[in-house]
This record gives C-alpha cells, structure tokens and sequence, in this order.
C-alpha cells in the first residue's frame, strides 16, 4: 500500500470515529434537552452510548458522564438474554433498570433500540439518566436507610416499552403509578426513547454511506485502535501487584460498624487485573455496588494514569481483568439493596490510586472529598417537588500538585453536573445564600489538598431533607506525610442561628420554612510533609483566602 492510500485510510478511519462519537454526543444531548427533571436539564446527568450486538461498547458520549461506561454495556445483554436478536423487530424499544444484571439502581432507567441492517439488529443505540423518582421510601431514589432493594424503587427487569406502533400505555402507567413526580418521570423516559432514535438514526445514515461491511471494519479498527494506546500505556508501568485498601465510614444502619475495599493490581505484559478479592461481603444497609457501576469505577482510576485521550469504548476494556467477588459490597446479590453504590465504588477508585500510586509514585494522589448527594422535597401550593443534587470535595494534593478545590475527584462529570442556582430558584422554593471553598479544609503538605465548599440554602416552605454520604467521620486522608482533609457534613441551622449537625446518612429530616440547609463537603487530603511545603506557595494561599493565619500556624509552623 502506497503512503497515500495508508493516509486515505487513516483519514477515513479518524473521521469513521469521529462519527461515531458525534452520534452518541447528538443522542445525549437531546436527551438534556427534552428532559424534565432539572438536574438532568440543568446538571446533564445522562449518557448516551453505541454498542454493538454482542454487547460491545462502541462509542460513548464524551459531555455528559464516565460513570456509566460499564453499566451500558453491561446491561445490554440482559436484554438480548429476555430478548433473543432473532425476535427482535425494527422499531423496538427496551429498559430496564436491575442492578443484579448490569444496571446502576432504579432511578437511573438503561433505554436500549436495535439498529438493523440486512433485516437483522447488528447494533443498538443506547440512552440513560437519573430519573428524579420512582418510588421507593425516600424521594428521588436516595433510600439511605434501605435494608433491601424494594425500599429503593420500583425495580424492572428487562422490558419491551415501545414498538413501531408506539409506548406501551399500560407499562408506562405502572411506572407512572410508582413516581412521586409521574409526569416528569414519563417525561424522562420519552426523552430517553428521543435520544436513542436520533442515536439510530445516525448509524442508519453510517451504514448508507461505508456500506455494512465497511461501517463493521471500520468499528473493529476504532476499537483496536483504544486497546493498542490502552496497553501502549499498561506497558509503561513495572510488571508487578500493587495492593492497597479503603475504608468507609459505616452505613447508617450498624452503629460502630465500618467497611473495606481491598483491591490488588497486577500488570504484567500490557494487561492489568484488578481484584478485588478481601473486599468486605455485602451488608443490608444501601452501601453496595452492582458490578457494573464497580467496573466502571475501576476503568476510570486505571485511565487517570493513563493517556487521557484514549477513546472511551469496548477497547479500553480490552486489556484489562476485573475480578469481583459475587456478594460483596461491589457486586451486590438479592435482595440486598444497590442504592447507594457510589460509597464503595469511590472507594475501590480509592483504592486503585493508592495501588498504582505504588507503580507510579510521581503520580501518586491524596484521597479526595467525595460527591455529597442531597434530596429536598416537599409539596407547596403548586403539588409535590423535589430536588436531588449534590455539591463536590476537594481534590486530593497531586506529587507536584495542589489538589484542585471543589470538584473532587469524580467520574460523573465533575462540577459541570452540578446545577446553576438561579434555574433551581425559579423552580423550587428556597434560596442559595452562598457557594464559598472552606479555608483551611484542604490538608496539609507539600502539596496541599483541595478545599470543600459550604452551601446554604435558605427554605421558604416546608421541606424533608435526605442525605447519603462518606469521608465525613473519616475524612479523606493524606499520603505520605501530607495530613487529612477537614470533613464536611450536613447541618440544619435554625432562624436563631443555632447550628445541629445530622447523621451523614439519615432520611425524612424535617425543615420548617425558614430553617437553612448547610452543606458543608469534605477537604483533599495532603501530600508529603507540611514542613517541606514551599513558603511562597503558603503566601499565595494565605492571600487568596485559601489558608488563614491560624491556619498557617497550626499546619505549617508559620510565626
């Protein structure tokens, strides 16, 4: 081949991929787009994904969200299981929301549409989000007292929702009936069932143009090409087993009881093994993981040590052995509940860092504040309304690196997730007072960790507060040397300023209007010791307000 048509080639190829991607991007926007719930409009708290029929992750959407890599195409052949490709016809459409079978937890509904070619479905587009509520004994699915997964949600297996003559009216008033918000639930769900026809659409347009055979050469290419840059970067690492654990606080049922994530990390050849074998066995309190969301949080710890523009598809997982032990607090088994599986996943990406922190150490990273997820509900003049959201940590300190504040270090999307106050104003009945960082709250070190924030809604009417979090009994700690990050937590304070800390995971906390809910999230911890911690770096800090004099004096021995 002359080095025109290897060029012609690699063009074609890159712009095949490009494609790709663009239509799980279109997808995932349209979604947004034509959602109800405001933190899916305002917070783009969905996915959207291109697979192909055996399940393989062929292009993701790259705005939106990581934390649902694996759970696409994890639950894919779950519904290939309950519906054999041979009676599927054009125009179907499934979802289903297990968590035991590749799903994240009830609210984040999985909506799945074969794409045909020579009369057969050779692919699927694939759309998912958070819907706000759908049942469950707490509002918008944060069930953080369940002992079983009935109390988190109405819960489908893998179902046929639509046809080419329509929805099913009949599964779609079931779900309805389930929704605490059923308009705006069943909003979602169309929604959902848009972004996947604009995903379809766009690959039949790929397949009139490349033809089928050239469409399926030119994916098989786009996935090597992620898995040759995927152990291009394992191989940059010593062979060996790097191991390390992390812990939780608890789980808000047990008093005094505490959880560990262990992971081992083998890289040998250009593949990795991640095992998570030691891990603690599932508990019935809503702390565990299905396998699917443990999967992707694994992916991303291991791709934060590597290149970062590596495209997200079936080749990343290629090279790479997840070993998950069935009924642990990662791969969680009936019927004990999945809910609140970003606990252990955060910890297992946790966990991953410090081992490859070992195999890397400068690249090694503190342990950061974690997502601190809330949901406000009440019902005022204008019916039922609910607010979920969460507001983010600080970073962990990086080797050479201050931790970054406010933003943790989070695979669903970052600080982009989190919603503008002024659209939730109009919307709910309370007022954001302030959105400050928490000085001092980041550890101390050489490098320090990144700062939490304080938010302070003030609540105009009645309201019920519940809230599901960790690293604020334990807060996240530093690493060699560096000390903990300051722990965050939840508050209500009252109209004569007094100040009552809550249980970090507690549900139905009453607020009268003129109550104010503080939110209050945990520090990055540090990394190496305070006292090698450059002194004009300390200045800097003291002068934009991120260490006080005190604070100074107490961490780094200033006069």
């Amino acid at each position: 081949m002359t080095g025109d048509a290897q060029n012609a080639d690699a063009l074609t190829g890159e712009v095949l991929r490009s494609a790709l991607v663009a239509a799980a991007e279109e997808a995932s926007i349209v979604v947004v787009r034509a959602a109800h719930s405001a933190f899916v409009v305002e917070g783009s708290d969905a996915s959207a994904a291109l697979l192909d029929r055996r399940g393989r992750l062929v292009s993701q959407s790259m705005a939106t969200t990581l934390l649902h890599s694996a759970s696409l195409r994890c639950s894919l052949p779950a519904v290939i299981e309950s519906f054999p490709l041979s009676t599927m016809r054009d125009g179907d459409v499934y979802c289903m929301n297990d968590v035991y079978r590749g799903g994240i937890h009830a609210n984040d509904i999985l909506v799945f549409k074969p794409i045909f070619a020579a009369g057969v479905p050779q692919w699927f587009a694939a759309t998912l989000i958070h819907i706000l509520d759908l049942g469950g004994s707490a509002a918008a699915g944060v069930s953080a007292l369940a002992t079983d997964i009935y109390q988190e949600g109405l819960q489908l297996p893998p179902i046929r929702i639509g046809t080419i003559d329509g929805l099913d009216q009949q599964l779609l008033s079931i779900i309805a009936a389930n929704s605490r918000l059923p308009d705006a639930t069943v909003g979602d769900l169309r929604a959902l069932i848009a972004g996947a026809n604009v995903a379809a659409r766009r690959m039949a347009s790929l397949i009139d143009e490349y033809g089928e055979a050239g469409l399926a050469d030119g994916i098989e290419g786009h996935l090597a090409h992620s898995e040759r840059l995927m152990r291009i970067g394992l191989r940059a690492f010593p062979d060996g087993i790097y191991r390390a654990t992390y812990g939780l606080d608890g789980d808000g049922i047990h008093p005094d009881r505490t959880y560990t994530v262990a992971v081992a990390v083998t890289i040998a050849g250009g593949r990795a093994t991640v095992d998570f074998s030691g891990t603690d066995p599932q508990v019935a309190a809503s702390i565990n993981a299905g396998f699917s969301q443990t999967m992707s949080g694994a992916l991303f710890a291991l791709r934060c040590f590597l290149d970062p523009t590596i495209p997200m598809n079936e080749g990343c997982f290629a090279p790479v052995d997840f070993v998950i032990p069935s009924g642990s607090l990662l791969n969680v088994t009936p019927p004990f509940p999945g809910g609140g599986r970003f606990l252990a996943v955060f910890a297992a990406v946790e966990a991953i860092f410090q081992a490859m922190s070992q195999a890397d150490p400068h690249h090694a990273i503190a342990a950061s504040g974690i997502l601190q997820p809330f949901a406000l509900d009440g019902r005022g003049s204008n019916g039922a309304w609910i607010h979920a959201a969460y507001e983010l940590g600080g970073m962990g300190a990086r080797w050479g690196n201050d931790g970054l504040d406010a933003i943790g270090v989070h695979h669903g999307g970052g600080r982009n997730a989190i919603p503008q106050s002024e659209p939730l104003e109009s919307r709910y009945p309370f007022v954001v007072e302030r959105v400050e960082l928490i000085a001092d709250s980041g550890g101390a070190g050489t490098w320090r960790g990144g700062l939490g924030t304080r938010t302070t809604f003030l609540l105009l009417d009645d309201a019920r507060l519940t809230m599901r979090c960790d690293r604020l009994e334990r807060p996240p700690c530093g690493v060699q040397g560096g000390r903990d990050g300051r722990a965050g937590g939840y508050f209500r304070q009252l109209p004569d300023g007094t100040s009552l800390r809550l249980p970090s995971k507690s549900s139905g906390i009453a607020f009268a209007a003129g109550d104010r809910f503080v939110l209050e999230t945990s520090g990055g911890g540090g990394l190496g010791p305070p006292g090698n911690r450059d002194e004009s770096a300390i200045d800097i800090d003291i002068a934009n307000g991120r260490v006080s004099p005190d604070g100074a004096r107490a961490d780094y021995g200033r006069s």
